[in-house]
């Protein structure tokens, strides 16, 4: 409706509407933290949970309406449907940008389970925004360098004990735990410092994918694995708000996971790792393709 706006100021314009979005439900969603955290009774904080996924719900919700008033943007997505709400999904994307995250929430909004991220620990204080990651029980991981970890060898373990706990969590109620498999946003300069064997992606990570698993093995069976290519240069989450991204294709892959490796050691079985990490280089080598192939459509 207004598009014919100029980029600058669109951008500007949208970029408040979402802030504002944003400073409406955070009240929301952090009182009903405060009070499953307060009072942790089974009953109510299954009750607070679901509310609070359903505040997040329509916060998503709101943004899509934002960017849609704003932007004629030419969605192709492929592979939507039959997805369920009630299903727990493991969900993959490659990382380009910060936008990646507001694609992804809007095309699975309201068909999946709400999405769960693991975040870097200093984001739970980025001003709101972090008290509503706290709020909605997403997992925040201290990272360790090598160097800390040869100092003190007990670190070693901490991410996997974080994400244990927080797969405890998710146990009760469906929900997608999203996980950038590149574990950063790609660039030319990190493909060439990696000396990546991949044309479009990083080298994958494997572990954090297979600690869910080895947590979630009874709930999670289904690995969503999303790719997405914008066909112009623009891709950046400023150009989202600007409207100078028009078009953008997806390809959503439903993949079973193998049952041998659903409730494994992922730390302490050698056999495991092995077998995992050649699955993802496999699903790895195939996705890369399928972005080339989306490339020379786009």
């Amino acid at each position: 409706m207004l598009h014919f706006l100029p980029n600058p100021i669109k951008g500007s314009v949208v970029f408040f509407l979402i802030v504002l979005n944003t400073l409406f439900w955070t009240p929301l969603l952090v009182s009903a933290g405060i009070l499953k955290a307060l009072l942790p009774i089974r009953p109510l904080s299954l009750l607070l949970t679901r509310l609070a996924i359903g505040i997040a719900t329509a916060w998503v919700s709101f943004n899509s309406i934002i960017f849609e008033l704003f932007h004629r943007i030419e969605w192709k997505v492929e592979g939507a449907d039959q997805l369920e709400k009630d299903q727990w999904y493991l969900v993959n994307c490659n990382h380009q940008s910060w936008a990646d995250i507001l694609i992804v929430q809007k095309i699975l909004n309201r068909r999946i389970p709400m999405l769960k991220f693991f975040l870097k620990q200093e984001l739970i204080w980025v001003p709101f925004i972090g008290l509503c990651w706290w709020a909605l029980d997403f997992p925040f991981m201290k990272r360790f360098s090598a160097e800390q970890i040869r100092k003190n060898p007990e670190l070693a373990g901490k991410d996997l004990e974080t994400t244990r706990k927080a797969c405890e969590k998710f146990k009760h109620t469906p929900v997608s735990v999203f996980n950038f498999l590149e574990g950063t946003r790609f660039t030319p300069a990190k493909h060439a410092r990696q000396n990546s064997p991949f044309k479009h992606l990083l080298k994958p990570k494997a572990g954090g994918a297979a600690f869910v698993l080895g947590s979630m093995g009874e709930q999670m069976h289904t690995m969503l694995d999303i790719s997405i290519v914008y066909p112009s240069e623009a891709k950046e989450m400023w150009d989202l708000c600007c409207g100078s991204i028009d078009r953008v294709l997806v390809k959503i892959d439903k993949i079973e996971i193998p049952k041998e490796f659903l409730g494994k050691d992922y730390a302490q079985d050698d056999q495991f790792k092995t077998e995992f990490q050649e699955w993802i280089n496999n699903l790895w080598v195939r996705k890369d393709a399928l972005l080339e192939e989306m490339k020379k459509d786009g």
